[in-house]
Order: structure tokens, then C-alpha cells, then sequence
């Protein structure tokens, strides 16, 4: 389990980080919300690398991160959780918006590079998609994971003091 106290949350999962910056503040986000965050190995740089930490600033101690070897290894141990995979993949066809959450959702983040092999994105659960203006590619995987977990937050109650919006869970 993850190393964090109180209810059960929405978590992120990073699919093999390329940009240390972008973990780093993926962590801070995790650690000002209370959200653990599994990361799928091989990442694209040293996790002690002086780029995530100076991102992650202060933050990534409190931080529940959890590493795993590769894709197998966080398979068992998020299924074992009991946990449903949601896949945010410019692939997918239903927008983050009209999604509905679950406190015992993760939320997968793909390779900067790369996003996500096939394997990866038929063995999610559900798969999600923000909506942006034709011709543009994809936002910054950083702001993308800010503006899910957001509204997942939102629908579960999941910020401090925030009761479950009307209709949900």
C-alpha cells in the first residue's frame, strides 16, 4: 500500500517519466494534494536526479511515490489493490469531463515521448481524453495530470474538507 494516512484517494502512475522536470512536478502536485503516485520503470533519468528534485523543490519527502521494476510488477500490485486503471491518452474517444471517478481509480500517464505501447493501453480499464483546439498534439503530461486529478478530486470528495460532488461515487 501506499505510505499515505486517512481515506482512500485517487492515485497517478507515471509510464516510464522521460522529463525529470515534469516528475518532479507531478510530485510536488501529489504531495500538496495527498495523492500517492506509482512510477513504472525504467524512467528516462536518475529518480535522484538534481532536475526532479529542484522541480519537486521541498515537496517530493512528502510525497507517497512507489517505484516499480516494470509494467508486470505494477500490474500486480494495482490489481491486487483492487484498483481501476484510467488511461489519459489523446487515443481515447470520452473526455475527462464526462468521465466518472472513483476513489480507487488510477490515473495513467504515458512517456512524454512516447505515451503508451498498445499492451499498455488495451490493459487499462477505461480511457480518457482533455479536449483541445483540432491540429494541437497534446498539453504538457504535467498540466494534463493537474487538470484529471483535479476533477477527479472534485467528483470524490478527495480535496480537503470536500464532500463528493452531487451524483457521483
Amino acid at each position: 500500500m501506499h505510505a499515505l494516512e486517512g481515506p482512500e484517494t485517487v492515485a497517478l502512475a507515471l509510464y516510464q517519466p522521460d522529463i525529470p522536470q515534469n516528475a518532479g512536478n507531478i510530485f510536488r502536485l501529489a504531495a500538496c494534494l495527498g495523492v500517492p503516485v506509482d512510477v513504472v520503470e525504467p524512467a528516462g533519468f536518475d529518480l535522484s536526479d538534481r532536475a526532479l528534485r529542484r522541480a519537486g523543490m521541498d515537496y517530493i519527502p512528502h510525497a507517497a511515490i512507489r517505484r516499480h521494476l516494470d509494467w508486470s510488477a505494477f500490474e500486480a500490485a494495482r490489481r491486487g489493490e483492487g484498483r481501476r486503471l484510467v488511461l489519459l491518452t489523446t487515443r481515447a474517444e470520452e473526455s475527462y469531463l464526462d468521465f466518472a471517478f472513483s476513489p480507487r481509480d488510477v490515473l495513467l500517464l504515458g512517456r512524454e515521448s512516447a505515451g503508451v505501447p498498445d499492451a499498455v493501453h488495451e490493459a487499462a480499464d477505461a480511457r480518457i481524453v482533455i479536449p483541445i483546439r483540432a491540429g494541437l498534439r497534446s498539453l504538457n503530461v504535467a498540466s494534463a495530470a493537474a487538470m484529471v486529478l483535479g476533477e477527479a478530486l472534485r467528483q470524490t470528495g478527495g480535496f480537503p474538507g470536500i464532500a463528493p460532488a452531487a451524483g457521483t461515487m
